[in-house]
């Protein structure tokens, strides 16, 4: 099973238990963090396809680290004027590992588990 999640206006493929990088996020390390924005679930042959996103559906992960990418070079130069710039640049990420895709089967299966405990 997996899941294509939107944050940081890019769309990203996951499934649970492996990790994914994405934008910088605000969260502390360790925290768990709630992906809302479920584009596409997929299990098997079956599938469901949000119209922009699919109701009640969710992803859980928890933040593994906060990183930066490997450099890139930008080289500029403007032949035989003596321009020459060299720049780099690092972009800064968070690793999350995937915990638990939740559809909507098993969001109102533990819903109900819940509300019959507290009474």
């Amino acid at each position: 099973m997996f899941a294509i999640i939107e944050t940081g206006g890019k769309q990203y493929q996951v499934s649970e238990g492996r990790y994914v990088d994405i934008e910088l996020l605000e969260n502390d390390v360790e925290s768990k963090i709630v992906f809302e924005n479920v584009v596409m679930l997929v299990n098997g042959k079956k599938s469901k396809v949000g119209q922009p996103f699919v109701k009640n559906a969710s992803v859980e992960g928890s933040i593994v680290k906060h990183d930066k990418t490997k450099k890139v070079l930008v080289y500029k130069q403007r032949a035989k004027k003596g321009y020459r710039r060299k720049q780099g640049h690092r972009q800064n990420f968070t690793r999350v590992m995937i915990n638990k895709i939740r559809t909507t089967a098993s969001k109102a299966k533990s819903d109900t588990q819940e509300s019959s405990s507290e009474e």
